[in-house]
């Protein structure tokens, strides 16, 4: 027995770890109810009555060896991992949850990437602005119900009327006023309208216009452009229709359609069983519009087309409720995590 206590002792001295779990593994091997020392004592019961105090001690040395040799080990270990680790007093003690893009910045980027793809570069303007660049250069008549306090929020009215843009064609007029065409550009940007808060409709929202002014440009050049949009949006079997309708700044002007992507055109409660769902409003710019910037009509024609990104958003994530955009509902914002 003398003779296994030494080779436990040369063992116990000899030994060395590269983790915790090996650690906790010697730890089992010599210290542990079924380990080797357990087993010592279990066989010191029948050792003759001369060799027990010898024996006895020798056990109780190799047993506190063991001990202190495994807790070196593990302090080692221990003190490598902390050391490796940067400590931020600063952290919080609770979890931190990755954030995930809007789903309204996710639509703009899908949005703005297509007609990037096309040749459009991204302008963008004030939101503060001034009765000519929303109305007056737009062609909109003194009287248009647009300029009522009703539509639109006024911050000052003398000595020249200055208001929350109520759409992003003010930063068309702005680059017409200072570049000679071609030009071709979407605006995006928030805009503000004096609306009943509701689940179809809020005071503030967001678009995506755009403008394309040049020499011999037609109307179907824009219905080219609106289809390729549409199928590069919403997939590649979607139709489109356009339907005659007013505008101050165009002329003629359009109302678009896309077949419901939720029913593929069969008719549903989203759709209201037409098949059919607006998506935008576009036109040939106005020769008025033209000459209040600058450009000659003789010349230059163009088309623009304005659309709601909220809109967008609804038909690709189908959500109902136009205030969930702006509540900041983490739950809801969650939602869009796989989609950033």
């Amino acid at each position: 027995m003398l003779e296994k206590i030494e080779a436990l002792r040369q063992e116990v001295s000899a030994l060395a770890a590269a983790t915790l779990q090996d650690v906790e593994q010697m730890r089992i091997k010599y210290l542990g109810k079924k380990g080797e020392l357990n087993a010592l004592m279990a066989d010191f019961r029948n050792v003759a009555a001369e060799q027990k105090r010898e024996l006895g001690q020798k056990i109780n040395e190799l047993k506190t060896l063991a001990t202190e040799k495994i807790n070196s080990l593990r302090d080692q270990l221990a003190s490598a991992d902390t050391e490796d680790e940067t400590l931020d007093l600063t952290r919080t003690a609770t979890p931190s949850h990755f954030g995930t893009r809007h789903p309204l910045s996710l639509v703009k980027r899908e949005m703005l990437n297509i007609f990037a793809s096309m040749g459009f570069t991204i302008a963008e303007g004030p939101e503060i602005e001034d009765d000519w660049h929303v109305f007056s250069s737009l062609n909109f008549p003194a009287d248009h119900p647009a300029r009522d306090m009703q539509d639109t929020f006024f911050i000052s009215r003398n000595p020249v009327d200055v208001l929350l843009r109520t759409h992003t064609s003010s930063v068309q007029t702005r680059v017409m006023e200072k570049t000679q065409p071609p030009i071709r550009i979407v605006c995006p940007g928030r805009v503000y309208r004096n609306e009943a808060i509701s689940a179809r409709a809020h005071c503030f929202f967001h678009q995506v216009e755009g403008l394309y002014i040049d020499k011999n440009v037609s109307f179907a050049d824009l219905r080219q452009v609106l289809l390729q949009f549409a199928r590069e949006m919403f997939g590649p079997e979607t139709k489109i229709r356009l339907r005659p309708s007013y505008f101050p700044f165009t002329e003629p002007s359009a109302e678009m359609d896309i077949s419901c992507n939720i029913c593929g055109g069969e008719g549903c409660a989203f759709c209201k069983g037409t098949g059919w769902v607006e998506i935008l409003g576009c036109g040939m710019v106005d020769p008025n519009v033209l000459k209040a910037c600058g450009i000659d009509p003789e010349v230059y024609s163009g088309y623009a087309f304005g659309m709601g990104i909220e809109r967008i958003t609804n038909l690709k994530y189908r959500v109902k409720d136009l205030r969930m955009f702006s509540e900041n509902d983490v739950r809801f914002l969650h939602e869009f995590d796989c989609a950033r």
